[in-house]
Order: structure tokens, then C-alpha cells, then sequence
């Protein structure tokens, strides 16, 4: 998730809303990333889950659903919103329960 994360923060530096409509290649690979989170949330345990209480598994994973089921129909306003709102947060979120514990 974690990777995918940043892999997709990375893409969308300097971008704009709009590249996600005029730029295709950049459109999809914002859209594996954001599936790959929801597929991986899916596989995370519900004690793991519950480790990490900040993040929104349950707005992940349907987020994944709707990309994989209703991927034409695809809102690209709200996943601009999860690129500039959600992304960074999660990631930052992830990468302190995956920090190795000092005690």
C-alpha cells in the first residue's frame, strides 16, 4: 500500500486535474495505484486493521471495487480529490505502523 502510495504521489507531482483527462498514461497509472492501495487493504487482517485506526480501510477498499467493477464510469474528480486530499496521509499513516518499534 505503501509503495503504491508514493508511486502514486510521485506521478502526480506538478500535475493538475486536468492531466488526468488529457493525459491517458498518467490516468492509468494513478488508477493501478489507487486499485493496487484497495487490493492490498483488502488482504490486511482485521487486527492489523485496527492497529492503524486513522486510515479509512473501508473507503479504500470500495474505492477498489469501484475502479475494478465501474471502471467506465469512473469519477475523476474524487480521484484527483484521493491524489490531492488522501494520498500523502495515508502514506504518512502507513509508514508509522510499518516503523519498526523502539520498545
Amino acid at each position: 500500500m505503501l509503495e503504491a502510495a508514493r508511486d502514486a504521489l510521485q506521478f502526480a507531482g506538478g500535475r493538475q486535474r486536468s492531466d488526468l483527462d488529457s493525459d491517458r498514461l498518467f490516468r492509468r497509472g494513478v488508477l493501478d495505484c489507487i486499485q493496487e492501495i484497495g487490493e492490498a487493504a483488502v488482504q490486511v487482517s482485521p487486527e492489523c486493521r485496527d492497529r492503524v485506526p486513522g486510515v479509512p480501510w473501508r473507503q479504500i477498499v470500495g474505492m477498489r471495487h469501484r475502479l475494478v467493477h465501474v471502471y467506465f464510469d469512473i469519477n475523476l474528480d474524487l480521484v484527483w480529490e484521493v491524489l490531492a486530499r488522501d494520498l500523502d496521509p495515508l502514506a504518512q499513516a502507513l509508514k508509522l505502523a510499518l516503523a519498526p518499534s523502539t520498545t
